[in-house]
């Protein structure tokens, strides 16, 4: 099943005892092949990453991905309970950053939403505490 669909993403980053939350509304593409769900969205100005598009799979409560491609490079890997290093490209330079990821919530079946929560570090040193939850619009199996 393949579907152009409207989805929310809400980012929400703790760092240094500040929150910000920021939130997207845009068109992306949504595919589910047995138990894996994919999302793909081009990605604007308003995420810095204009010219990339990112693409977000999860498969189950156990393993997700975030790939960008484009103007800014990254392959994110999520699994709970397990650190990754990862590559992490933005406008101004590539990064090497630790995940720790604390939870997969996948929702999508039942009402079309997903969270992920996850830590992030550089060169071992603590950056932030992360959350996005994505939130397809007028989500509908059929």
């Amino acid at each position: 099943m393949k579907n152009n669909v409207m989805i929310s993403l809400k980012s929400i980053i703790s760092q240094d005892g500040e929150i910000s939350e920021t939130e997207l509304f845009t068109k992306a593409h949504y595919n589910r092949r047995n138990d894996t769900y994919t999302f793909s969205y081009e990605d604007t100005s308003a995420t810095g990453f204009e010219g990339s598009v990112t693409t977000i799979t999860v498969n189950g409560n156990d393993c997700a991905s975030i790939v960008r491609t484009g103007t800014a490079n990254s392959n994110i890997i999520l699994e709970k309970d397990k650190k990754y290093y990862c590559h992490y490209g933005t406008p101004y330079g590539d990064f090497q950053i630790g995940i720790m990821t604390q939870f997969i919530k996948n929702n999508i079946e039942n009402c079309g939403e997903l969270a992920l929560k996850y830590t992030l570090d550089v060169n071992s040193a603590y950056l932030s505490d992360n959350e996005i939850i994505i939130r397809i619009q007028n989500f509908n199996q059929n």
